[in-house]
């Protein structure tokens, strides 16, 4: 006996359904140039791309020790969302003259590291996946190098030209006690170019650099030695939640604070070893405490790194969950006055990703 199957009634694609799929499909495929990207970055296509000219497929992968096929592939999709130029008469492509900051060269609108450390964060999908439906968290030692090493490089824009071209000259009372020859910590100092770089533009100061996670420390202190500033900058593995060994003139943090375990335990300690006259500059998330006011691109990426890390890292721990978008303004505030710090200052930067403050006692 034959069981008629009844049909299925198609579902109606409405003009909203069609301007919906339009939107995911356009995300989708930021998703996959983003891939396409990273890879760009790895194999050295967009640094041969920039300052060359019209370059064919095959001038390209002979530039690269890569095979033309591929490049040509590589090349057609970067063309079909806009990175490159293509000539459909002489078959060149050309990197334009505004898109080499962003995808060849090292410095403050550098995206590379970014999609690296992003590609890296694919590696730990699967213990997100759990922690969702455990509640747990994804440890420090689960994230691979290409997270790591892509923060640093993604950062590194950051503290090599605004640290010293835009944040320290709105920070005059910091500026002139680095002059002066300060003690400074750096909380969570990751991989240490924070405080390599203050040591070069300041070198009558002290530096120390104490961060929970041993590989990073490792990295830190192979960084000092290769840029000549060994003698004065150290780097230290220490849960700071117990206490920062001695007292600064300069305590920093960068995009740290939203991390933490325990938040206000760590404003606690910072405010505890800031001298009396000292200066806690704190750089962290610029966002809203409101969700209505994260809408759009960046704030879709921010939640979307707070559960691939941040959340999960401190949730690992046992800790408060802040987010990536924890600690904003009116957060920030509010955790400071109850950790006794006596002014917080946002300090105007204009920046998209983080706001300065600039905390005293």
């Amino acid at each position: 006996m034959t069981t008629a199957v009844k049909p299925v009634a198609a579902q109606a694609i409405t003009p909203e359904v069609e301007a919906f799929a339009g939107r995911v499909m356009g995300d989708t495929s930021a998703w996959m140039v983003t891939t396409m990207a990273m890879l760009g970055d790895r194999l050295g296509l967009w640094r041969s791309l920039a300052g060359s000219g019209a370059l064919t497929s095959a001038e390209l992968a002979a530039r690269t020790g890569t095979s033309e096929r591929y490049v040509q592939e590589w090349l057609s999709s970067m063309a079909a969302h806009g990175y490159v130029d293509h000539d459909p008469y002489t078959g060149r492509f050309t990197l334009p003259a505004a898109h080499v900051p962003v995808l060849a060269e090292a410095g403050p609108a550098y995206f590379g590291g970014l999609h690296q450390a992003l590609f890296g964060l694919t590696g730990v999908l699967g213990r997100v996946a759990d922690a969702f439906r455990d509640g747990s968290g994804v440890p420090l030692s689960a994230y691979p190098d290409d997270w790591w090493q892509g923060l640093e490089r993604f950062t590194n824009g950051w503290f090599d030209h605004l640290l010293p071209g835009v944040w320290l000259p709105a920070l005059p009372e910091v500026h002139a006690a680095l002059e002066r020859g300060a003690d400074v910590a750096d909380v969570g100092c990751g991989r240490g170019r924070a405080l390599i770089r203050l040591a070069q533009a300041y070198p009558a100061g002290r530096y120390t650099g104490f961060d929970i996670h041993p590989e990073s420390v490792e990295a830190a202190r192979a960084a000092a030695q290769e840029a000549g500033v060994a003698d004065r900058v150290r780097f230290e593995v220490c849960d700071v939640s117990t206490g920062i060994p001695g007292d600064y003139d300069v305590i920093t943090t960068f995009d740290v604070i939203h991390d933490a375990a325990d938040p206000l335990g760590m404003l606690k300690v910072i405010r505890t070893a800031l001298r009396p006259d000292g200066r806690y500059v704190c750089l962290d998330i610029n966002a809203s405490h409101h969700l209505p006011d994260n809408t759009g691109p960046l704030g879709a990426y921010f939640y979307g790194v707070s559960i691939l890390y941040c959340m999960s890292t401190s949730l690992a721990q046992h800790g408060a969950g802040l987010g990536t978008c924890g600690f904003n303004e009116h957060t920030a505030r509010r955790l400071c006055a109850e950790a006794g710090f006596g002014t917080v200052t946002r300090v105007d930067i204009d920046n998209p990703f983080n706001i300065l403050y600039e905390i005293t006692v």
